[in-house]
């Protein structure tokens, strides 16, 4: 049976966006199991298409992929420049203290592997890379609050382990929640908006997916 078409946000010659679900591979595993992702899916649909940049397994959102190797040069080095703006909205346990003044604040906390707990990363201030993430409280809901989140750096698992050393770990997280992710069926973590030059006719270019919690 084929696989689902994913929900495409944006195409044209050079570049092409989806919408991808949680719980869905961004790019094969090891294993027979683990061979059906998201690039895979795309590519079986544009052939040539060109992994740019990744998703966790269990957060849903906005992917990028480039339809040939000058395209992936330009987007892969805007990613690795800090030259795209990302925007993450999560819900997370406990009702966060807002930040005062303009409404964002930042958190500046080195994270590494936990080599003993793989795939689990930690804050680790002497063997971890710098990592930054930006937030700012959008409402309370219950006793849950609704955040949206700016990474400034792509560290693995950065915003799950940022917001978990804050005290306020995502909802249905399984490997940083207290409850085991329990409280969720899936991972409350969206990548909802990507801010961009484009890599061949140099216009801006914003692209959107909403937020499905």
């Amino acid at each position: 049976m084929a696989a689902p078409a994913l929900p495409l946000l944006h195409l044209d010659e050079h570049l092409l966006a989806v919408s991808k679900p949680a719980g869905l591979l961004a790019v094969p595993g090891r294993g027979e199991d683990k061979q059906d992702c998201l690039s895979a899916r795309l590519q079986a649909q544009w052939p040539g298409a060109l992994v740019v940049h990744r998703l966790d397994m269990a957060t849903s959102g906005l992917m990028l992929m480039a339809r040939h190797a000058g395209a992936q040069r330009s987007l892969g080095h805007a990613f690795a420049q800090g030259m795209v703006r990302k925007h993450y909205e999560a819900v997370v346990h406990g009702r966060i203290a807002a930040p005062s003044g303009e409404g964002w604040a930042e958190i500046d906390l080195p994270v590494g592997a936990d080599w003993p707990h793989r795939p689990r990363q930690q804050v680790d201030h002497t063997h971890g890379k710098p990592s930054r993430t930006r937030w700012r409280l959008l409402a309370y809901e219950g006793n849950h609050s609704r955040l949206l989140l700016e990474p400034l750096t792509g560290r693995t698992h950065q915003l799950r382990v940022h917001l978990q050393a804050l005290g306020h770990a995502i909802v249905g997280d399984a490997l940083y929640a207290p409850d085991g992710g329990a409280a969720s069926p899936r991972l409350l973590l969206h990548a909802r908006e990507l801010e961009l030059v484009h890599p061949v006719t140099g216009k801006a270019l914003r692209l959107n997916d909403p937020t499905p919690f």
